[in-house]
């Protein structure tokens, strides 16, 4: 869009700007920056046009983008290109993900190279690598505390290695997605020594105060992230004589985004990984970058201002590259990390579908899906080029989440319901056979998360242990159900690594001081690559589950109504125990598939005559899965026991 106001500033900009940059070959970049700038200066401006230096940093902002620009490799410049051609590339079904700890998965960044066939021996075509960036050995918090965004963490290699595996994978046709912590730094990063050591300049890149006066303002309306293990929001540095705002731990300092430094700070960051070769790259806590007295600090209008703003600057520099929103906030909230267009998203394309996840492990406990029907009519409807990342199990935790009007519409009390939840996935419940473990209990509020392996969680560690073997056909019966809903729904399904061989928990972060406090490292495996060949002999656990998700990705990538276009419909049934969709083509009206899950340990049956055009046709009926007629009596259909079917008119 032309406006005189700021195109004349970009003018003023480039006359500005540095030689060694000017003289380079920027005709993609000025088309690109022309097209942008308009939305680029409404954004900064919006942010940061009440300062004296507002021209100075709108400056560095460009400059920052034409340099990123210029030391972009050619072939990343031309993937660019044919994305921008093929700019809905991304919501095909064709898209399966995985995300793994690099150490945990292959030792090293040199032994993910190894492994990549077992990815495509899978189907998986996207690889998410948890956080590798340089961080202090023991408050690392996981990765998250970062004390060096240009570095690779010495423990699982080098950037050089890094480079490697990106080439690795891009000459495989695998897409390389990495985190990139928006949020804060750890207080071992460069910016927080010298802030520590007295440095107003980068004082201010962080929230710091000499007093409580203006924390205690700010505890008065905050939430608690870590309310057991990182109770409070602020930490008194003694060195710097100073309160400093640590919203996660104590050892993670936020980040002051009020500063522009700050923001073209995190930009150069982001465009030097998309530089490195990364597809995509997952933003890490973006609900709590912007901080405001008499707020939660978190959704703050000004958080969705700062991720429009380097979405529409890293399109100038890599448009090729995705976002991913890691926003878990309620759906009305997560929603808008797509962005405010209409259709295209404007600031991540992709958020994960936490509530999705979260429902389906109510109707795990329940054996029932009425919450889970309730839930999903009160999930919002996307934006037509933005997509879900559907999930079963991810390194976080459980939350139980859900809005308490979807729980009372379903039948249950709010609190007496997520009791429940908490005592099912713990083992306290009488007839639960799951192995959870209880993570970041709220004493005030009585709010209990889960941690847990897949595995385990479903009961398999419980029937392996007492050699009950209808226990483990049921374990295994549910982690298929599971993911064939992720696979099905509408969106990028995420697979966590090891749960496509079946893993347990791991109770060696016991014997780790830095890990023992923190129960979510029982599903953060180290993978037994001797147990994972058992994949390849049939009879095993490992063989039941990795052969059954590879044959139901292969199926799904031939799917093309599973590509995600808004093309879903929630079909409501009389059977509580069902959950029932139905995907369809927008373009050929006879091109539809029906999803049918059963949550419950007893089969159920569906009366087609519900589903008008399915009883009309149903001697054509077939499960796209399997390839066979599922089994029909009159109008029945009748689904086994934690069964589903992809049923599709022949």
């Amino acid at each position: 869009m032309y406006e005189q106001i700021s195109h004349t500033l970009l003018n003023d900009i480039l006359n500005q700007i540095k030689p060694e940059i000017s003289k380079a070959d920027l005709r993609h970049f000025y088309t690109r920056l022309g097209a942008n700038f308009y939305a680029i200066h409404s954004l900064f401006e919006k942010l940061y046009g009440d300062r004296d230096d507002f021209q100075e940093h709108a400056l560095r902002l460009v400059e920052t983008m034409a340099r990123k620009y210029i030391n972009r490799p050619e072939v990343l410049k031309d993937a660019d290109a044919g994305r921008e051609r093929d700019y809905n590339w991304f919501l095909s079904q064709k898209w399966v993900g995985m995300a793994l700890y690099v150490n945990g998965f292959g030792g090293d960044l040199k032994g993910m190279c190894n492994h990549l066939s077992y990815f495509q021996e899978l189907g998986v075509n996207m690889v998410h690598v948890m956080p590798i960036m340089e961080c202090p050995e023991g408050k690392s918090d996981g990765g998250y505390a970062v004390s060096n965004f240009r570095e690779i963490d010495e423990r699982v290699g080098s950037l050089e290695d890094l480079t490697r595996l990106a080439d690795e994978m891009r000459q495989r046709d695998l897409l390389l997605v990495m985190d990139v912590v928006l949020n804060h730094t750890s207080d071992e990063h460069e910016w927080a020594e010298k802030a520590r050591k007295g440095d107003p300049k980068y004082q201010d890149y962080y929230y710091t105060f000499e007093n409580r006066t203006v924390p205690d303002m700010f505890e008065q309306s905050m939430l608690e992230v870590f309310p057991q293990t990182a109770p409070g929001n602020f930490t008194w540095d003694e060195e710097m004589q100073r309160w400093v705002m640590t919203v996660f731990n104590n050892y993670q300092w936020d980040l002051n985004y009020n500063n522009p430094a700050v923001l073209i700070e995190m930009l150069d960051v982001i465009l030097f990984w998309a530089n490195q070769g990364v597809d995509v790259l997952r933003l890490d806590a973006v609900a709590f970058l912007w901080k405001k007295i008499g707020s939660t600090c978190q959704n703050e209008r000004e958080a969705h201002l700062i991720l429009q703003l380097l979405k529409d600057c890293c399109q100038v520099v890599a448009p090729g590259v995705l976002f991913i929103a890691e926003a878990i906030v309620s759906p009305s909230e997560v929603i808008k990390y797509f962005g405010e267009d209409a259709v295209i998203a404007k600031e991540c394309e992709i958020a994960y579908n936490a509530t999705f996840m979260a429902l389906m492990w109510d109707a795990v406990a329940t054996k029932n899906a009425k919450l889970l029907n309730h839930g999903i009519k009160s999930l919002p409807v996307k934006l037509d080029r933005a997509t879900w990342l559907n999930y079963v199990r991810c390194h976080d935790d459980i939350g139980l989440g859900f809005d308490d009007r979807d729980v009372i519409l379903a039948g249950y009390d709010p609190a007496s319901h997520r009791h429940f939840l908490v005592d099912y996935f713990l083992g306290k419940f009488e007839h639960s056979h799951a192995r959870g473990l209880p993570f970041g209990q709220n004493l005030k509020t009585g709010d209990t998360r889960i941690s847990g392996s897949l595995a385990s969680l479903v009961g398999l560690q419980y029937a392996i242990e007492t050699g009950d073997i209808e226990v483990t056909d049921n374990a295994i019966k549910v982690i298929l159900l599971l993911h064939s809903l992720i696979f099905s729904f509408g969106g990028i399904p995420l697979l966590y690594y090891g749960d496509e061989i079946g893993t347990l928990n791991d109770d060696s972060y016991l014997a780790n001081p830095y890990k023992m406090d923190d129960t979510r490292w029982v599903h953060r495996p180290t993978i037994n690559w001797e147990k994972a060949d058992l994949r390849n002999v049939p009879g095993t656990v490992e063989y039941a589950i990795f052969s059954a998700l590879k044959r139901m990705i292969a199926v799904r990538k031939e799917i093309e109504v599973f590509a995600d276009f808004n093309n879903r419909e929630l079909i409501e049934v009389d059977n509580p125990n069902l959950f029932v969709f139905e995907r369809y083509n927008l373009h050929r009206q006879a091109d539809h598939v029906l999803v049918v899950a059963n949550f419950n340990s007893e089969p159920q049956y569906l009366n087609l005559s519900e589903i008008g055009e399915w009883k009309q046709q149903q001697h054509q009926i077939v499960d796209l899965y399997t390839g066979k007629s599922p089994d029909i009596y009159k109008d029945t259909l009748v689904i086994p026991r934690f069964g589903f079917y992809w049923l599709h008119l022949a």
